[in-house]
């Protein structure tokens, strides 16, 4: 008999207005040992698989049909077993470690009360416990930073701490939804290392929830592949990855960015597995009638010069000493070209985001001079130049929906900036610059009367991207346009953003940990690590053969799906 089996579950949600199907007939097997990849996009019922398994569906939400068998036990709607076997014989991993750990709670006292909760032990062999699970799970100096707040880690750590509370009680099961999510690709290798190696020592069953098929590809012994709540394909993941069967198989296989070479475009498959054709061209013949025809020539939009950026504790009552300053950028140089993408890479705290933000204006450089054209985004007082650049260098966030004002319904999230930036607007010439605007973006009219978050994480951002290009900017920075987005809503949205700079002629800074995405993306690419340049060099030179050592040990971790074939 099978370790865990699942067998015809259906799940649905009532509403006032309707019964939403959230999965049908699901049905599949996982022994110990073995790591089963749940693919999908979103909305697919990846992650309710994973909740009805823990009994964590939320009213109006029901298990209508269908059996979850662990061993010989079966936990459909049997929340008393449930409650014995969740954190005891069923960890879980959840995809926000910040969210997952309480900010008021040393990881000590989290870690204790978790392993009391299901093991008679006293403090002081729960407290050892807890140091043995964290030196495990690969934290140097367990004793001292077991006393440490959540706050006091990074991400990567956080996330080595929930691994730890997951399996603190030595659980057959471990189901991880998104454990890999927003972090960098060595980061990444890290957490997937430690996966595998506890499934092994450990003997685990483990299900991985994920919208990155490297992952699946590097990880997975098995993998399913979910569309609207159904199980679509499943199988061992060579033969899925290298032969899909179903048209959501080829259709998230083909959106991968591939590792190994550079593609023009990404090829977009309809359900029924018919290719979608571009309709850019079209899309922005209005557009370009407004704005101009642009020429591109190799002009230099951005000077980036012997920038450097110290935080500090911002306290104006003590002295402050070197080394409570963090050093985010030391004397960064680069340029950007018109008409280039140039893709800044680099491990979280690398300084991407802060060089985003200095050019934006957003935060202050401590030292260094940042030119836009000919023209000094910062004076000699360190302020920000607004006047003239503010509305030609725009920016996407990372995170769509915080940066989406959620009162305002999309109409008004694109006209606050023409209205801004182009004070003699007509209503009839402002009404119709949002509709060029939203038809650019790949979105419906009707949408402009909706609100944020009645949309999903893909459609959020190409309302941002709609938003961004109202000022008619040169310079378009893009602060990881794509993180937490499956696949093939990335391939979508990446498309667009080549569509839209070939058609407007836009410069592009591209920010990304995400290494095959930013092969596909850029021209040129900058390296970062600890705030310095390590190395700039055009997109292939540097994939084919990289300089510095650091840019090596980057590539040789990324998760390749091209490893199978």
């Amino acid at each position: 008999m099978s370790f865990l089996k699942i067998q015809n579950l259906d799940i649905s949600y009532k509403t006032r207005k309707e019964t939403i199907i959230a999965s049908q007939n699901v049905s599949f097997t996982l022994e110990k040992g073995e790591i089963l990849g749940v693919v999908g996009e979103s909305g697919s019922g990846k992650s309710t698989i994973a909740n009805a398994i823990i009994n964590q569906i939320d009213p109006p939400g029901e298990i209508t049909q269908g059996s979850i068998q662990l061993e010989d036990a079966e936990l459909c709607n049997n929340e008393k077993l449930i409650q014995t076997f969740r954190g005891k014989k069923i960890g879980f991993i959840f995809q926000d470690p910040q969210t997952s750990l309480n900010p008021l709670f040393t990881i000590k006292e989290q870690l204790v009360e978790t392993i009391q909760a299901h093991l008679k032990l006293s403090d002081h062999d729960a407290t050892q416990r807890a140091i043995q699970l964290l030196k495990e799970v690969g934290i140097y100096d367990a004793e001292k930073r077991i006393n440490d707040y959540p706050h006091q880690f990074s991400g990567g750590m956080r996330q080595r701490v929930v691994i730890a509370l997951s399996i603190c009680c030595e659980p057959d099961l471990l189901i991880a939804d998104e454990p890999t999510t927003a972090l960098d690709v060595s980061i990444q290798a890290q957490i997937l290392k430690l996966i595998k190696e506890l499934t092994i020592k450990r003997n685990l069953a483990v299900i991985i929830i994920t919208h990155d098929m490297g992952v699946i590809a590097e990880i997975t012994n098995k993998v399913a592949i979910m569309r609207y709540g159904v199980i679509v394909e499943q199988g061992l993941t060579k033969d899925v990855l290298t032969n899909p069967q179903s048209s959501e198989g080829k259709s998230l296989i083909i959106s991968v960015p591939p590792t190994n070479k550079k593609i023009d475009r990404f090829t977009l498959l309809s359900p029924e597995g018919k290719e979608i054709t571009s309709n850019s061209a079209s899309l922005t013949k209005n557009i370009i009638k407004t704005w101009g025809i642009r020429e591109t020539s190799n002009k230099k939009i951005l000077n980036f010069q012997n920038v450097s950026k110290v935080f500090d504790d911002g306290s104006l009552l003590k002295k402050q000493d070197t080394k409570d300053m963090v050093k985010a950028l030391n004397d960064v140089t680069f340029n950007v070209f018109e008409g280039e993408t140039l893709g800044l890479v680099g491990e979280s705290g690398s300084g991407k985001s802060t060089i985003a933000k200095i050019i934006t204006g957003l935060i202050k450089p401590s030292s260094g001079k940042i030119s836009y054209y000919n023209d000094q985004l910062y004076n000699d007082r360190n302020i920000y130049q607004s006047q003239y650049s503010r509305g030609q260098i725009q920016m996407i966030f990372q995170d769509p929906y915080s940066s989406l004002n959620p009162r305002f319904k999309v109409r008004d999230i694109i006209a606050e900036p023409l209205k801004f930036y182009q004070k003699d607007l007509t209503q009839e010439d402002l009404q119709s610059n949002i509709h060029d605007l939203i038809d650019i973006a790949g979105m419906s009219r009707q949408s402009l009367d909706r609100y944020p978050h009645e949309f999903s994480g893909g459609q959020r951002q190409r309302i941002s991207i709609a938003r961004a290009l109202a000022t008619r900017p040169r310079l378009l920075i893009c602060d990881e346009p794509t993180s937490a987005l499956d696949v093939s809503i990335q391939a979508q949205i990446l498309n667009l953003l080549k569509d839209i700079q070939d058609e407007l002629h836009l410069t592009m800074l591209f920010i990304s940990h995400d290494l095959p995405v930013i092969r596909q993306m850029c021209n040129r690419i900058v390296v970062l690590k600890d705030g310095n340049v390590c190395e700039i060099n055009d997109s292939e030179s540097l994939f084919n053969q990289p300089q510095h050592s650091y840019t090596k040990q980057l590539i040789d971790l990324m998760p390749k799906i091209e490893s199978l074939v």
